[in-house]
């Protein structure tokens, strides 16, 4: 066996290093960090070749005094704590001291702070982790890191890289995170010499979010406010109109620090169910409050998770929320005359990109194309420059959220299209296709699937009957005999109850096997084998407290084939029923699988395309 020898202070350094400094991105998240963390109001990121030839971050915030710099690049100094207890109260987004010493340790880095008590500032070199320079130098407030040559003593950690384009996406995406939990800040972001984040930092979450995703988004969102217990949430959701083929649009935040949770993601996911079609996914801004003693975030070296008390407590909060703020809401799609696909493909368009590439591809002016003259990289002592600029966007934005609330209160102002009174209006024109209503109301003109409108008439009636236990049964002969595994005979046995509320009556038939002989009166001329076997399939991974509510669920999402089909031809009067039936349900406008119901062309659009008005 080899003798224990202590490492040296460089292996130490390079070790940690790995940890903290996985890619240029890193590198810049905990720059940028320690700015915020420094009070700054604006803050400034430059890169070239994917972060690896060079890092820039400049800040107006408080500065590192002369004789802290040095110590700043010691492992495990921080200004952020001071003991173990701290760690209970933690507000800092940094606090662990490494992150200086491991960036030192692996690149070329030279620093250069002042504090506005301090006449003149300090200028630090520091290669490898070995001190190169100290001395004062004339500067702005604030503090320039300035990062080169990434990991040119540790070579095969390069080889592990991305191309410049793909490590340059890592960070437009950590700079937009960042940007967004603190709209309070300026953040401009240049790679390459092209600017590719630039906000005002007005401290409105909403221009944040116009500034990096355009007015398409920012024009199709509902803003949520609601608190429970230890808990307040607060920020913006996409309508149904915005959806996405991943969660790369699921942003959360706790206490302003970007987080990965999949209880936060299933909780809003679960707030858009029947909004959204399966496998799409919302857009979300979602902010968490909480005490500091209620989450533990010191559980992940780069802290993108956290630890959370009564994490059911929160999911069903952020579920309400969501439900609430969707529910209510007329969300007929208005389509153009020129559109001739599904309904969501241009969202789709401009929306389903790789996750981790957020160079979004927005049809609208982002706001550096607005009719302001665009600054160069702003330094953080040109305030002057700066408040212009800044004074001007603002106006520029109010502008446009000024002329969307217009729209807002005149669409408001008119008739609910499923509402009793404009019923009265409603001008049936005839079934198209055999599978369409067309209906004229208020110049518009609006189509409505009828197969997709059953559907979502079928589910909501039966998942009223079941959940007020007013199912009936229909007995079949000869009974259904199925064999289960053990957990599904254990999960069967543990929810015998649930089963007969649905309207089940099942009996043991020896060894593994139970006999069915009667089944919900709803689901008559469906495989009942097959069904009821898929149904303990899906459910017995669930947890226990979900299991009724998933089995209701599923019940009623298969009385939709019973619904009527497209190609079948229906009377007026059926469809004047179908329509009555529609506009009581508190979500008339999805399907249950997120299928819109009903969209809307305008009269406008109509003379446009026939050239009537241009």
């Amino acid at each position: 066996m080899s003798d224990i020898l202590l490492l040296s202070q460089e292996t130490i350094d390079k070790i940690a290093a790995g940890e903290v400094v996985e890619r240029p991105a890193s590198v810049v998240k905990e720059l940028v960090e320690n700015a915020i963390d420094a009070k700054a109001s604006i803050i400034t990121i430059e890169i070239k070749k994917g972060g690896v030839s060079k890092i820039r971050v400049s800040d107006n915030g408080i500065g590192i005094m002369s004789n802290q710099v040095s110590k700043a690049f010691l492992r495990h100094s921080t200004s952020k704590i001071r003991d173990v207890s701290d760690l209970s109260y933690l507000k800092s987004l940094g606090f662990r001291g490494e992150a200086l010493s491991s960036i030192a340790a692996v690149s070329q880095v030279e620093l250069i702070t002042k504090t506005k008590e301090d006449v003149l500032g300090t200028r630090y070199v520091i290669e490898g982790g070995v001190e190169k320079s100290i001395e004062e130098i004339g500067a702005p407030n604030g503090t320039t890191f300035i990062v080169r040559n990434l990991f040119y003593n540790t070579l095969p950690r390069q080889k592990f890289l991305k191309s410049d384009k793909t490590e340059s996406n890592y960070i437009h995406d950590i700079v937009e995170k960042l940007a967004l939990s603190h709209p309070e800040i300026a953040f401009q972001l240049s790679i390459d010499g092209k600017t590719k984040v630039s906000t005002v930092g007005s401290s409105k979450l909403k221009d944040s979010i116009y500034q990096i995703f355009g007015k398409t988004i920012t024009s199709n969102l509902l803003e949520i406010n609601n608190s429970n217990g230890d808990y307040k949430i607060h920020g913006f959701i996409g309508d149904s109109v915005i959806s996405k083929g991943n969660r790369s649009f699921e942003i959360t935040f706790i206490n302003d620090r970007f987080v990965k949770s999949k209880i936060l993601c299933s909780a809003i996911e679960e707030g858009y169910k029947g909004y959204l079609m399966q496998h799409q996914y919302p857009f979300c801004v979602l902010f968490v409050e909480v005490d500091t003693n209620v989450i533990d975030v010191n559980v992940h070296p780069t802290k993108l998770e956290v630890r959370i008390d009564e994490p059911k407590v929160l999911s069903d909060l952020i579920t309400e929320s969501i439900y609430n703020a969707l529910n209510g809401v007329e969300d007929i799609r208005e389509e153009t005359i020129e559109y001739t696909s599904t309904y969501n493909d241009s969202i789709e368009e401009s929306l389903n990109r790789e996750p981790l590439i957020n160079d979004h591809l927005i049809e609208e002016p982002s706001i550096k194309e607005l009719p302001i003259k665009e600054p160069s990289i702003i330094e953080p002592y040109e305030e002057r420059k700066y408040e212009e600029v800044k004074q001007k966007t603002t106006d520029a934005i109010n502008e446009i959220v000024k002329e969307k609330e217009a729209k807002e209160v005149e669409k408001y102002n008119q008739l609910s299209f499923l509402s009793e009174e404009a019923k009265k209006n409603h001008r049936i024109i005839g079934q198209l296709f055999d599978t369409y209503w067309l209906v004229e109301f208020d110049d518009s003109l609006y189509i409505i699937d009828q197969h997709a409108a059953h559907e979502k008439v079928l589910y909501e009636k039966t998942l009223k009957l079941l959940k007020e236990k007013e199912m009936s049964s229909q007995t079949i002969s000869p009974p259904v005999v199925v064999t289960l595994s053990s957990k599904e005979e254990t999960f069967l046995n543990d929810n015998i109850d649930a089963f007969i509320d649905l309207g089940y009556k099942i009996e043991h038939f020896g060894g593994k096997e139970y006999a069915i002989s009667a089944i919900p009166y709803n689901i008559f001329g469906i495989d009942e084998k097959a069904m009821f076997l898929n149904m303990i399939a899906e459910c017995s991974d669930i947890n226990k407290a979900k299991s009724p509510q998933i089995m209701l669920e599923k019940i009623a999402s298969m009385s939709c084939k019973a619904a009527v089909k497209g190609n079948m031809r229906l009377s007026y009067e059926e469809s004047c029923e179908l329509i009555d039936d529609l506009m009581k349900l508190d979500n008339p406008f999805h399907c249950p699988h997120g299928r819109p119901t009903i969209i809307k062309m305008t009269k406008q659009e109509l003379e446009k395309k026939f050239k009537r008005i241009v």
